[in-house]
């Protein structure tokens, strides 16, 4: 059981130098103390509250780290939106976005005259967002396919379901059924680091943990994935400055 009360709010303000941030509140029936995250690509404050946690003792929490949640807001990438001219990677690759609007067609790669790669965009200039997001999931769906299903035939493992989409929490998931989730942004990232996400995704199909069973298995069918980890660890974030505003993934599961 949980102890919101019918007219707990839902969320304080916390005025801090000068600023305001909104901190959402949040309780979850494991949690033992009072815990403060972002989520970077929204900028949302998320304060989690155990069981039996109150709204005062929650805002003194947030009033005590006011200063931690304004430096980790002020150090987060600014949002950029997909346009004409825009420069974004693309397995790893920057590509500048041209939107043809008199060309058929929607979206479609290619080099422009100084044998740079560009992505083109066709249609109405309303549409770039949209359609470069659907294009970016659509790429992300088909390498992943292929780079998971090759891993699943290494294990001797089947696929029931692949999904991608904007995860709030991590890069990718499996669930015990063989579901496996992953968050389209990795098509923007190298190839091997796409590929290392595919590979620990799959082994959690054998091993639903993070065991050092779980990561020789890893290591056995993705030798050197330590480099495309740290690669996640450090420049992940980066991945989330550009598009429609998501949420970052924060971690592997």
């Amino acid at each position: 059981m949980l102890y919101r009360r019918p007219t707990e709010p839902q969320a304080i303000e916390l005025p801090f130098d000068g600023e305001i941030f909104l901190v959402r509140l949040r309780r979850h029936r494991q949690a033992r103390r009072y815990t403060l995250r972002i989520q970077a690509a929204t900028r949302e404050v998320i304060l989690t509250l155990p069981p039996r946690g109150t709204v005062k003792e929650a805002k003194a929490f947030a009033e005590k780290h006011g200063g931690w949640i304004a430096a980790r807001i002020g150090r987060l990438p600014e949002i950029t939106p997909f346009r004409n001219g825009l420069i974004i990677p693309l397995r790893g690759v920057p590509h500048r976005i041209v939107h043809r609007k008199g060309e058929r067609g929607t979206v479609w790669t290619e080099e422009d005259n100084n044998g740079k790669p560009i992505i083109c965009v066709a249609g109405d200039a309303e549409y770039l967002q949209r359609r470069v997001t659907d294009y970016l999931k659509r790429e992300a769906r088909r390498d992943l396919e292929v780079a998971s299903r090759a891993y699943a035939e290494k294990l001797g493992v089947f696929i029931k379901r692949l999904t991608i989409r904007d995860q709030a929490s991590r890069w990718g998931s499996c669930s015990t059924t063989g579901a496996l989730s992953y968050s389209w942004r990795l098509i923007m990232a190298p190839p091997h680091v796409l590929d290392y996400l595919a590979a620990h995704e799959v082994a959690h199909m054998v091993e639903m943990n993070h065991s050092n069973r779980f990561w020789r298995l890893v290591r056995k069918i993705h030798p050197g994935y330590e480099k495309a980890k740290v690669w996640l660890d450090v420049r992940g974030t980066e991945l989330h400055r550009y598009g429609a505003v998501g949420r970052i993934p924060l971690d592997v599961d």
